[in-house]
């Protein structure tokens, strides 16, 4: 049984689908992450479905991959988040909004403010995907030539997210008295100047923006390596789990939440989503028919580029029927190789089949069936403790989201696995998490 537990739903857009041919498939929007109009009717769309959030990935840099791939990449041009989200804000009213933004090339004040006024343009809806960044291209578009170290990177993520929360709580909620009789627009004492001064940063304060609605954005993480977990147990409320079998969900969840329990967190005010790609059929033939489609258009440069991408390592060199050789270190995101290693290990698998793979949904868990085969793997996820929801993945714009929405949500909501509509107006409130308090000033 559930227990009374309900599925969270995001929508991840990468920048719209994840899947590398997803531009191309029969009906398919080609030009779907950078055409403003086509994201007002997903969104729209996806509020119509009661979805949790819209969640929005990020690059600071075009893809580091060889230009015979690269040129057959939807991804290369796509809008900064922090600049979308705000428009879509505008154009609908409950669904929450989650931008990515990395805290290795960005300042901690930048990102209280920027995500401070999402929360009031949005009244509440915003969340902040911390990442560290994986591709070192965008290193030597902030003035570096290389990559900061993994663990450099992550000990530098801990710290902005003090610094931006720190940031967030300057003010007091009832700061602003705003007295016209007398002329006092805020109360002095009711503001707080950060002054941090650490290993990596140095921000005075205060944040010229008042406390956001939420208190804070959501914080999202999807790290996977040790040092992710680590930071998703002590920071994140929600995070984008990269686990694509029932039993690596069932370990990554309690791992998570016991770090959470540690740390001295309630472990149920952090949701753990897998990302699911999804692809939805009348029957299960026509589902896999769609999916074999959608891969048979994926160009053999691409599945390899990506798979270097992942690995942190040029594949090109080696043939397609060799097994994944023993692999130089990598300062890339060591929770994606090391997935790959393992999934290469288990099932045998050359590196065509896994650059196949790859290039298709990222090594995701897929979902590829009718809205009852669809719903039962996620009723079986969420009842055996695999995960509190899941991102969903759509595999081509429009269609697929289209058929989620009627097909996959009103078999979730007969059920009683989903909402049937909004009853909070907040994304903590959508996620059933509390406000958080601000640490100094009493409530």
């Amino acid at each position: 049984m559930t227990e009374g537990r309900t599925l969270r739903l995001g929508a991840f857009m990468r920048p719209v689908s994840i899947h590398t041919a997803a531009w191309r498939y029969p009906g398919a929007w080609a030009d779907a992450n950078f055409n403003f109009a086509h994201y007002v009717r997903m969104i729209q769309t996806l509020e119509r479905g009661c979805f949790d959030a819209f969640f929005m990935a990020d690059h600071l840099a075009v893809m580091n991959m060889p230009m015979p791939a690269l040129k057959r990449s939807a991804t290369v041009t796509s809008f900064d988040p922090l600049t979308l989200l705000p428009a879509l804000a505008v154009v609908t009213e409950h669904i929450g909004l989650i931008a990515t933004a990395s805290t290795t090339y960005n300042d901690p004040y930048h990102i209280a403010r920027k995500f401070a006024s999402l929360d009031h343009i949005s009244d509440g809806r915003a969340g902040w995907n911390v990442v560290t960044s994986a591709n070192p291209h965008e290193a030597m578009n902030f003035g570096h030539d290389e990559h900061m170290a993994h663990a450099e990177r992550y000990r530098r993520a801990r710290e902005f997210h003090d610094v931006v929360t720190g940031l967030w709580d300057s003010w007091a909620d009832d700061a602003f008295v705003r007295d016209q009789a007398s002329g006092i627009y805020f109360d002095p004492d009711k503001l707080h100047v950060l002054d941090h001064r650490g290993e990596f940063l140095a921000v005075r304060g205060p944040l010229n923006v008042a406390r956001p609605p939420q208190g804070w954005p959501v914080i999202v993480q999807a790290g996977a390596s040790e040092a992710g977990r680590q930071l998703a147990g002590e920071t994140a409320e929600v995070v984008f789990a990269g686990v694509n079998n029932l039993a690596d969900g069932r370990h990554y969840y309690a791992d998570v939440k016991s770090r959470a329990a540690n740390a001295g967190r309630d472990p149920e005010h952090l949701k753990i989503l897998p990302g699911a790609f999804v692809v939805v059929g009348e029957s299960a033939d026509e589902a896999q028919e769609k999916k074999a489609l959608l891969d048979s258009l994926v160009h053999p440069d691409s599945g390899m580029a990506t798979l270097s991408v992942l690995l942190g390592h040029d594949m090109s060199a080696y043939h397609l029927d060799d097994p994944l050789p023993e692999l130089p270190p990598s300062n890339a995101s060591q929770s994606a190789r090391e997935k790959l290693v393992a999934m290469a290990a288990r099932d045998g698998l050359s590196i065509g089949q896994l650059a196949q793979y790859v290039g298709g949904s990222f090594s995701s868990l897929e979902i590829v069936g009718t809205p009852h085969d669809i719903a039962d793997t996620m009723q079986e996820w969420l009842e055996q403790r695999g995960c509190d929801g899941f991102n969903i993945m759509f595999p081509f714009l429009p269609a697929g989201l289209d058929d989620f929405v009627t097909q996959v949500v009103p078999e979730l909501q007969r059920r009683g696995l989903f909402r049937k509509r909004y009853t909070g107006s907040t994304l903590r409130e959508h996620l059933g998490l509390p406000r958080p308090a601000n640490r100094f000033f009493a409530d």
